[in-house]
């Protein structure tokens, strides 16, 4: 598969403001250094330093930047990397901040600053000028004629990496260039900056930053001066932001010197959110020149699995192996905290538009039916005369007492009208009427593990119809991906809280409840609740266990959740899908995620019937299944491409 994670590095050498022979020597030692990446980025004006004042009017110090820069160029020769180095440059009648983009051993671009500050503490005028209006132009350096101006991209056909730069100020002015850059292609931005520290500053800078890079779809690479600059007036941190897509994953401020903050962007992920993003479009305004450079992917341009996952291995790339799960306990408590407000307020908004206030709900002592039950008491603190109305099903020899017991003790505490209404003689009427045996027929008996799904919403609905309520669904996100559900049983409702709630995230929204619930006995029911295995109870227990466990039949929630995240985020092929696994699961082997992997994708692409006909519920993240929102899926399309990229891998 083609490789679309690069290598990038935000660069803070030790410096000694005018002394460009220095500066140019600790530059080209990072970058020989850090041959692996594709783009290397370095402060503003780092050949001469930021803080040379009026010494930048001398032509020694000009004339001795553009052999330096020619140097720093050379060090690229035979390597993919692209470096992009600061320095002044005279132009006609005008001198400019610039930013000389490096690579293949010349120079390939010059850039100059847009926006020149000259308020506070900034003076840059007195030097410089705005080079915002320079297009089209070339400029001559070390024989080669090469573009000069502010409409410049800088991309490497091979990996598609396109690189557009601004300078410092360029970023905090409400029209930002690279704003224009990213809608004209540039899916990385370098921002070689001089911002000298101040209280609160970090902060701020961080917050434009990620919402730049956010806003942009694109990764951001800031590179701020370091404290070999001019102490005078002003202490400089070399504050280095590496961002992608609104995230921050590299950040350091007053390092060592020299200091190297380098990580992988996904230049896949970026492509995948700006075509999804169709109000992301080309910016039609202005043209830009496209130049040519070799920005590297890391490792090879292209990567099998087992490759792609050794090369995330080797940066340490953050996956998470539970990407619907936020990490931090206070942030996951926080998210589970909203996901159970957003399925409450819009369970409310659906009792106030039909004026129906009782909520029918079946509660079987797991996961799903208690997270929909928590869901209908809060929705119940938002509209007060709703009315909670639950039943028990249990089916005789199934369902196991344990399950049962944590059932009637949920009902207890948070419904209004409680009823246990048992299936089996119903179930058995039903099958004998059908010719079916009574009993479970062993494996591959969906027709007896059905009847009973369906008796229980047969049953819900009758009971909505003879108390005017409205039946609250339980399913989940994860169910619905795989189909694991009974179509037109658990399947239908006429309201589910649950439709965009992965299995993974249900037991931490079900706990995070219980920890702030204040009623010990409903705490300690729903962690009994999110200890037992997950299963539907349509098979005969074992000696009053529970023998149906539902991941020893479709796989591990946790690994088809992360399939699920990675195919509808970001538009993984399985083949990245299962490199991206392999890397958050070190202790399964290749085949082993290979087989989740084909697993899911089966159940994926045939289980698509039952998603196109969902009862209504609210979207709570970025991923749904919605068909008249997030997805829409011809129910009869084959999931041959899909295996063969798995095993041509």
């Amino acid at each position: 598969m083609k490789n679309h994670l690069i290598a990038v590095a935000g660069a803070v050498p030790p410096i000694r403001v005018g002394d460009v022979k220095y500066n140019a020597g600790q530059i080209i030692d990072v970058i020989k250094k850090q041959s692996d990446c594709g783009v290397i980025v370095f402060p503003e004006l780092s050949i001469t330093g930021y803080t040379c004042a009026d010494l930048f009017g001398s032509d020694l110090l000009l004339d001795s930047s553009e052999e330096s820069l020619l140097e720093i160029a050379g060090s690229t020769e035979d390597t993919g990397v692209t470096a992009v180095v600061g320095l002044p440059f005279a132009y006609e009648n005008d001198l400019y901040n610039c930013a000389a983009v490096v690579s293949e051993g010349v120079v390939k671009a010059l850039v100059p600053k847009s926006y020149i500050p000259n308020y506070s503490e900034f003076y840059e005028c007195r030097w410089f000028a705005s080079g915002k209006d320079l297009k089209n132009k070339t400029v001559i350096l070390g024989g080669y004629e090469v573009p000069f101006g502010t409409d410049i991209l800088v991309e490497d056909p091979c990996t598609g990496a396109v690189l557009g730069v601004e300078i410092c100020e360029d970023l905090w002015i409400p029209d930002k260039p690279s704003t224009h850059l990213a809608l004209a292609g540039a899916s990385i931005i370098a921002n070689l900056s001089a911002s000298d520290e101040l209280i609160n500053k970090q902060e701020y800078r961080r917050q434009l930053v990620s919402q730049q890079s956010g806003a942009c779809y694109c990764a951001y690479i800031y590179v701020s001066s370091g404290t070999g600059e001019s102490s005078t007036d002003l202490v400089f941190s070399g504050h280095t932001i590496l961002a992608q897509s609104g995230s921050i994953f590299g950040e350091a401020i007053f390092p060592e010197y020299p200091h190297v903050e380098k990580a992988l962007v996904d230049l896949g992920k970026i492509r995948h959110d700006r075509r999804r993003q169709n109000t992301f479009d080309n910016d039609l305004s202005r043209n830009y020149r496209r130049v040519s450079a070799r920005i590297q992917a890391a490792g090879a341009d292209e990567a099998n699995i087992s490759e792609l996952s050794e090369i995330m291995d080797r940066y340490s790339y953050p996956v998470d192996r539970n990407p619907f799960v936020p990490a931090g306990e206070e942030l996951r408590d926080a998210r589970c905290r909203r996901i159970l407000q957003i399925q409450a307020n819009g369970l409310a908004t659906r009792v106030r538009a039909t004026g129906i206030k009782n909520l029918i709900i079946g509660i079987s002592g797991g996961l799903d039916s208690t997270l929909a039950l928590l869901v209908c008491a809060e929705a119940k603190k938002i509209v007060p005369d709703i009315r909670i109305i639950t039943y028990t099903l249990p089916s005789e020899g199934n369902t196991t007492d344990h399950t049962l017991g944590n059932a009637w003790k949920l009902m207890n505490i948070l419904a209004d009208e409680t009823y246990e209404i048992p299936i089996g003689e119903g179930v058995k009427l039903h099958l004998s009427q059908l010719g079916h045996e009574q009993t479970y027929q062993g494996e591959g008996d969906v027709t007896y593990e059905n009847a009973q799904a369906r008796m229980r919403t047969y049953i819900l609905m009758d009971a909505a119809n003879m108390k005017n309520g409205l039946v609250i669904g339980t399913g989940d996100l994860s169910e619905l991906a795989l189909g694991w559900c009974t179509y037109n049983g658990d399947h239908m409702s006429m309201y589910a809280v649950n439709t965009s709630v992965p299995k993974t995230l249900v037991q931490f929204i079900c706990k995070s409840y219980a920890l702030m619930c204040g009623n010990d006995e409903l705490k300690e029911t729903i962690f009994s609740i999110c200890d037992t295995p997950i299963t539907p109870e349509l098979t005969p227990n074992v000696d009053g266990q529970i023998a149906q466990k539902t991941e020893d039949k479709i796989g591990k929630y946790d690994l088809n959740d992360f399939f699920l995240y990675y195919t509808l985020r970001h538009g993984f092929e399985p083949s990245r899908s299962a490199a991206f696994a392999m890397h958050a699961y070190p202790e399964l082997t290749k085949d082993e995620v290979t087989d989740a992997a084909k697993k899911f994708f089966k159940r994926f692409f045939s289980q698509q019937f039952k998603r196109s006909c969902l009862p209504d519920g609210p979207k709570v993240g970025s991923v749904s299944l919605s068909p008249r929102g997030d997805w829409r899926m011809p129910s009869d399309a084959t999931v041959s491409l899909w295996l063969s990229d798995l095993e041509n891998e």
